[in-house]
């Protein structure tokens, strides 16, 4: 996945739902309510971070967490669906 800056798919949106406490994907006709810490993991995806800088952020900031592995299967399957371009 080197060389990928993901970014949010253009009809996607990130959004911060302050009753329910969550981050949550707006898509047409569909709202995604995302778990743990995948609404911090997305707000990195800004286009400009490749995933290794994205990966690199998150163990910064997560020490001992397998972003290593997770992070990209997780971004993968959000572009497979068509979320991430």
């Amino acid at each position: 996945m080197t060389g990928w800056r993901p970014v949010l798919a253009r009809a996607v949106h990130l959004h911060h739902d302050r009753v329910r406490d969550t981050d949550l994907l707006l898509l047409p006709e569909r709202v995604v309510v995302l778990q743990g810490s995948a609404g911090d993991v997305l707000k990195l995806c800004d286009g400009v971070r490749e995933v290794p800088d994205i990966v690199a952020e998150l163990g910064r900031r997560h020490p001992g967490a397998p972003v290593a592995d997770e992070v990209p299967a997780f971004l993968g399957r959000l572009r497979r669906e068509g979320w991430l371009r």
